[in-house]
Parts: C-alpha cells; sequence; structure tokens
C-alpha cells in the first residue's frame, strides 16, 4: 500500500494556509502583506494629494485632518508620499528578488546537477560574491550604476544571487540522487527535463520561503540606498529618501522620520512574519505526521 506523503491537491492550499497561520504572527503578516500590496497597486486612487505638489497648509506643518501625517520640508502631502513609496518598496522588493530568484536557481541548479568543474567555477564566482556584506555590494554596485530604481534593483537582486543559488544546489544535490531521477536518467531523458520536471518541483518549496524572507530584506537594502542618494531620484518618493529629508528636522517636524521609519518597520516585520509561516506550511515533516 502506497502511503500519501501529502494532502489531495483539492485540499493542498487550504491545508498550506492553515498550517502557515498556526505560526505566532504569520495572520498579522499575512494581512499587512496584503494590505501594502493593495496600497502599491492602488496608490493613483487611495492617496489623498498629488505627492510631488506643495500643499496650501505651507512646509513642515503638524498633522491634522486635512493631512494626517503633516507636509514635509517642501509642503507636500507626507501621507501620500508614504503611499507611493509603498509602491517603490514593493517594487524594489519583488523585482530584485525575482532577478536573484531566476539568475541563482539556474546557477545553482546547473552546478549541483553537473558536479564536477563546472559546480567549482560556478561555486567560487558564489563565494566571492557572498564574501562581501550585503549593503556594502550593493552599494559598490550601485554606485558603479549610477543612482536610480532600476540600477538599484539590479545591484540588489546581483548581492542576493548568491543566497538562491547555494540554497538550489544544496537542494539539487539531494535530488538528483533519488530513485525517481536515475529512473528518468535510464529512460534517456535529457539533463534539462529532468532539472524542469524532476528537480525543480523538489526545490520550490525552500526557495519559496526564502525568496518571501529576501523580499522583506531588498525593502531595508533598497531604503538604505536611496538614503544615501543610490536609489530612486527625486522628486519621486521613496520611503529611504524621505527618511534622509527627515532626519534634518528631527526637532521642528518628528512626523518627517517617524513615518517613512514606522513603514518600513511594520513592512519587514510582515514579510518576515509571513516568512516564518510558510516555512512551516511547506514543512514536509507536517505534512507527513498530519497524515500519519
Amino acid at each position: 500500500m502506497v502511503r500519501r506523503l501529502g494532502p489531495p491537491r483539492s485540499r493542498w492550499l487550504g491545508a498550506l494556509l492553515a498550517r502557515a497561520l498556526e505560526t505566532r504572527g504569520a495572520g498579522f503578516g499575512l494581512v499587512v502583506v496584503a494590505v501594502v500590496l493593495l496600497v502599491a497597486l492602488g496608490a493613483d486612487v487611495i492617496a489623498p494629494y498629488d505627492p510631488n505638489r506643495p500643499q496650501d497648509a505651507g512646509v513642515l506643518a503638524a498633522p491634522r485632518p486635512a493631512h494626517l501625517l503633516g507636509t514635509d520640508q517642501l509642503g507636500r502631502d507626507v501621507l501620500s508620499r508614504i503611499i507611493y513609496g509603498t509602491r517603490t518598496s514593493v517594487q524594489a522588493g519583488v523585482v530584485s528578488v525575482g532577478f536573484a530568484l531566476l539568475a541563482g536557481v539556474l546557477l545553482g541548479m546547473l552546478a549541483g546537477y553537473h558536479g564536477g568543474w563546472l559546480d567549482d567555477v560556478l561555486m567560487l564566482l558564489i563565494d566571492a560574491l557572498w564574501s562581501f556584506p550585503t549593503l556594502v555590494l550593493a552599494l559598490a554596485i550601485a554606485a558603479s550604476l549610477g543612482p536610480g530604481l532600476t540600477n538599484a534593483m539590479l545591484a540588489i537582486g546581483i548581492v542576493f544571487t548568491p543566497v538562491f543559488a547555494r540554497l538550489v544546489r544544496g537542494q539539487t544535490l539531494s535530488v538528483r540522487e533519488r530513485d525517481f531521477v536515475a529512473a528518468a536518467r535510464a529512460l534517456g531523458a535529457t539533463p534539462g527535463r529532468i532539472m524542469l520536471l524532476h528537480v525543480w518541483p523538489n526545490v520550490i518549496a525552500p526557495i519559496v520561503v526564502q525568496a518571501s524572507l529576501l523580499v522583506a530584506s531588498a525593502i531595508v537594502v533598497e531604503a538604505a540606498l536611496s538614503f544615501l542618494g543610490l536609489g530612486i531620484e527625486p522628486p519621486a518618493s521613496s520611503w529611504g529618501s524621505m527618511l534622509k529629508a527627515g532626519y534634518q528636522y528631527m526637532q521642528q517636524a518628528p512626523w518627517l522620520s517617524f513615518a517613512p521609519g514606522a513603514a518600513i518597520f511594520v513592512t519587514v516585520l510582515a514579510f518576515n512574519l509571513l516568512g516564518d509561516g510558510l516555512r512551516r506550511g511547506l514543512d514536509p515533516r507536517l505534512w507527513q505526521r498530519g497524515e500519519s
């Protein structure tokens, strides 16, 4: 009798969500991430004012009903700029991690499946990138490419590529020795087909978890690059650039720093909590225990 290692496909997503939400804080993370994504997608509709236009309230106006988070040093509505900055942060996190995922999965799977000299060369390059501190390497790449959101996302993607490459390589080294891969190889399947149809489905779970955690890290790195003038260019809004402008007015207008700082903190915390929940939900040991 064949033992089932997981629930039927019709119940898989529901069971995954239920197990993920058993993790403390995962529900909060899921709700906040959903709200952040909605705000990023609907910024044009949600924002009460043009984020780049000075308002009648004047410069450094304190929070009031018309401007819930006050205005900045140029008289622009802070809440509107926070909302548009959400779009920038989400875009930076998703695009840069997506680039790192594609490059890392390709490099890691090639190195892990083929081994030999190809594995040695690729891992040497990956380890060389891995040896640099994340922010220092991102700063170096962004500085060489020049300011701009696209260059910042490319720099973050390059920095995070070794994370996926090493993770996928380790998973591939384990999967390639299993019987179903050997059977596919004996039947004449090409290496590309084996990696796509047999190796990839068995390494996707830890990749999803890692991607959710790295989106949070990418948001922090993008904010740091924007704070240092290497991210998005003015007058476009970014949480990091807002922090840079706000720290100069800490005594007169503390809300300029508090608002983007709180947005970064809550968003990063939510993605980390959601990642912890996904780790629990995709843990194969819990699936086996639940079906035993």
